[in-house]
C-alpha cells in the first residue's frame, strides 16, 4: 500500500530500502513539541482568515493537544512508514477527530513547516546555550577572585614565558565564552523570522495571514521570500559555526587542564568524582572528562562540516537532501550542552596547588623581561641593548645553577657594573607580578577587579 499522506499518484508501495533510507522519523521525533505548536499557530491563522471555520479549528487545536499528551506520556507511537514527525502526528491527529485532521494541511507544506520547526528548536537551544556558558563564566570567575594572586607560570610556545596570576589565566576563557556567547546570542536576530506560509516554494492563494502566525509563535515578522523561507539552512551553518567555536575554545581549557593535573605539571588536583581509573594501573587517575572534551571537539566540526557538505550544490528550493541537517544538528548540540556541563562541574572543583605553581614559575628565567624592563627604566637605556645584557645575565645564572632571583648584586655586575643594589631589589616576583598593572594585565589588584566585575555582571553575589 502507497503512503496514504501522499500516495495518490502512485500505484504501487515504496520500496522497503528506499522507506528506510527516506525516513526521518527516528530522528525528526524531537522537533514533535514545536510541530504541534507550529500546527495549532497554523491552524489558529486559518480561522482567523476565514479559510476554515472557528468549530474546525477548535476540534483540531483539542485534537492536537491530546497528541502532545501521548508523546510527553510516552504513550505515542512513532511510525517509519509515515516518514517523518508531520505526518505522524497528522496522521495520529486523523485517528483521533477524524477526515476533518485534512484541513489542518491546508495553506501550508511539510517545507515551510519543518522550517519553521527548526527555528523554534533553534531558539530554544541556543537560549540554553547561553545559560551554561554563563555557568561556566561564573565558576572561571568565582576561581579567578580566589586566587587573584596565585602566582604561576605563564607560556609561550609551551615554555615558561612571564610569570602570571592562575586568576588572570582563567578570566581569559572568560573573555573567550563571553565572545561564543555574544555570537550566539547575535544569531537569535537572524532566527527571528518565521517561514511558515511559504508554503512549498511559492506561496499560496489561500489569503492567509502569516503576520498573525508569527506573531502567535513569537517571531518578530514572517520570512519575506518564499522560495527562501523553505530552502535556506544558513541559520544552521551560522549555529554550527558557532558551536565549532565554542568547543574548539573548551577544548583549549580541556587541554590546559589535562597539562595541569599531571604529575611533572601537577598546578591542579580534581576530585574522584570527576576524574576515572585504570583497569590495569592501580595508581591512575585520569582526567577523561576533559580528555573526552578535547576530542568531541571535532566531532562538532565534523558536524558543521557535513552540513557545508550537503548544502554547497543545492540548487533552490526544497531538495530531499535537506533531511540531512537534523542529525549533526541535534548530535552538535547534544555534545556540547554535555561539555559544557561536565567542563563546569570541572572548574568548580578543581583545587590549584599555590606552592607548586609558585616553584614553577621560578623556572626557565621567566622574569627576564621584567629585568629588561627595570634596566631600561632606570639605566635610561634602549630595550635591545638591556635584551643584550639580560641575555647574557641569563646565560651566567644556567651555567651557575642559579635562578635569576637568586643571584646576588654582585653576580649582576659582573654582566654590567651599572646595576645596583638598589636595581635588584626591584627584581622580585612580588614586585614584578604587582607592577603588572597596565590595563589588560595580570596585577593582582587588576585580577580582582576583574573578577569582581564579571561576577557581579553575571549577577553572583
Amino acid at each position: 500500500m502507497t503512503n496514504k499522506m501522499w500516495g495518490g499518484r502512485f500505484s504501487k508501495a515504496t520500496n522497503e530500502l528506499l522507506e528506510d533510507l527516506n525516513a526521518s522519523i527516528k530522528y525528526d521525533y524531537r522537533l514533535a513539541k514545536y510541530d504541534i505548536e507550529v500546527s495549532i499557530a497554523h491552524i489558529m491563522m486559518l480561522a482567523k482568515s476565514g479559510v476554515i471555520q472557528k468549530e474546525e479549528c477548535n476540534l483540531i487545536v483539542d485534537g492536537l493537544k491530546k497528541v502532545q499528551k501521548e508523546i510527553s506520556d510516552g504513550k505515542f507511537e512513532f511510525k517509519k512508514k509515515l516518514e517523518d514527525i508531520h505526518m505522524n502526528i497528522e496522521s495520529r491527529l486523523t485517528e483521533i477527530i477524524g477526515p476533518i485532521a485534512g484541513k489542518l494541511h491546508t495553506a501550508r507544506s511539510r517545507n515551510d513547516q519543518v522550517a519553521t520547526d527548526i527555528r523554534l528548536f533553534l531558539i530554544e537551544k541556543i537560549n540554553g546555550l547561553v545559560e551554561l556558558i554563563e555557568e561556566n563564566q561564573k565558576m572561571l570567575s568565582q576561581q579567578a577572585l580566589d586566587n587573584f594572586d596565585a602566582i604561576m607560570p605563564g607560556y609561550t610556545h609551551l615554555q615558561i614565558a612571564q610569570p602570571i596570576t592562575l586568576g588572570h589565566h582563567l578570566l581569559s576563557y572568560v573573555e573567550l565564552f563571553n565572545r561564543d556567547k555574544l555570537r550566539l546570542t547575535d544569531s537569535l536576530k537572524r532566527l527571528d523570522e518565521s517561514p511558515l506560509g511559504a508554503a512549498a516554494m511559492a506561496g499560496t492563494s489561500y489569503p492567509i495571514d502569516r503576520e498573525y502566525s508569527a506573531k502567535l509563535l513569537g517571531f518578530n515578522k514572517p520570512m519575506s521570500n518564499s522560495i527562501d523561507a523553505v530552502s535556506s539552512r544558513d541559520m544552521l551553518l551560522e549555529t554550527l559555526s558557532n558551536i565549532a567555536i565554542l568547543s574548539v575554545n573548551l577544548s583549549r581549557l580541556a587541554e590546559e587542564i589535562i597539562l595541569w593535573v599531571s604529575t611533572e605539571f601537577n598546578f591542579i588536583s580534581l576530585p574522584d568524582t570527576l576524574t576515572t581509573g585504570s583497569s590495569i594501573m592501580p595508581q591512575k587517575r585520569n582526567p577523561d572528562g576533559a580528555e573526552i572534551i578535547r576530542s568531541k571537539a571535532g566531532r562538532v566540526i565534523g558536524s558543521l562540516n557535513t552540513l557545508l557538505v550537503v548544502m554547497k550544490g543545492l540548487p533552490l528550493t526544497y531538495n530531499k537532501d535537506l533531511q540531512e541537517d537534523k542529525e549533526p544538528l541535534f548530535d552538535a548540540i547534544d555534545t556540547i550542552e554535555l561539555s559544557l556541563r561536565v567542563m563546569s562541574k570541572m572548574i568548580t572543583d578543581m583545587k590549584p596547588n599555590r606552592d607548586r605553581m609558585l616553584q614553577s614559575a621560578k623556572n626557565g628565567f621567566s622574569i627576564a623581561t621584567d629585568i629588561a624592563d627595570v634596566l631600561v627604566q632606570d639605566l635610561g637605556i634602549p630595550f635591545r641593548e638591556s635584551h643584550k645584557i639580560v641575555g647574557s645575565i641569563v646565560s651566567y645564572a644556567e651555567s651557575n645553577n642559579k635562578s635569576l632571583d637568586e643571584l646576588l648584586v654582585e653576580d649582576y655586575q659582573k654582566i654590567d657594573p651599572r646595576i645596583t643594589i638598589e636595581l635588584v631589589n626591584k627584581i622580585s616576583f612580588d614586585r614584578i607580578i604587582h607592577n603588572k598593572t597596565s590595563q589588560g594585565g595580570t596585577a593582582p589588584k587588576n585580577v580582582k577587579k576583574e573578577a569582581e566585575k564579571w561576577l557581579k555582571a553575571l549577577k553572583i553575589k
